[in-house]
């Protein structure tokens, strides 16, 4: 189903979560070439509060060994925790505020969701599938330290980035899911 003609609008009415990713991932160039679509992220003050972090290969390892930690979970050795190897390329966001007197964090860590959210939109038109993961674990003591947060620092979450299915890509293009009613997060303040 077709939404938009315009490519950039379509590419958005059309995104989805794809939660079994491929093998084949983006490299750092062209991911760091994606990040001009993301800088621009609505930013009060130019403060910057966000970072990524890209975690493949024994980085997930790691990622594994901490989400057990933190739930205290104990695993035979060479076993590690499933979570992190849905994909082969995860990119943490990271909310890094900064002390300014007339933006508060919440609204610096709102920014680092919009560049999160733009760096999906960036890949999922660039023809990679992303899904958005975070849990209860994200901002637990071992999983922090195991991504090198400062204390004032937020992870929000995961992408999982990777290649997408063909059979999954050939439904999509078929789908023909309807868009949500806009009228329902349209409203206007009480009189």
């Amino acid at each position: 189903m077709k939404f938009f003609s315009d490519p950039v609008l379509e590419s958005m009415a059309t995104r989805r979560s794809v939660s079994k990713v491929g093998s084949e991932t983006p490299t750092d160039a062209e991911l760091a070439a994606l990040l001009a679509a993301v800088t621009p992220v609505a930013d009060h003050k130019a403060l910057r509060p966000w970072r990524l972090i890209l975690l493949r290969g024994n980085d997930r390892i790691k990622l594994a060994e901490a989400l057990d930690a933190a739930e205290g979970v104990e695993r035979q050795p060479g076993d590690y925790n499933p979570k992190p190897f849905r994909a082969v390329l995860l990119i943490a966001i990271v909310a890094s505020p900064k002390d300014h007197p007339k933006v508060p964090t919440w609204e610096q860590h709102a920014t680092a969701v919009g560049a999160g959210h733009l760096l999906e939109l960036a890949l999922w038109q660039a023809g990679w599938g992303v899904m958005w993961r975070t849990g209860l674990l994200a901002n637990s003591t071992q999983v922090r330290a195991a991504h090198g947060l400062a204390e004032e620092e937020h992870l929000m979450g995961w992408l999982y980035v990777g290649s997408i299915d063909d059979s999954f890509r050939k439904r999509m293009l078929e789908s023909n899911r309807p868009a949500l009613d806009p009228q329902q997060f349209l409203s206007r303040i009480p009189q």
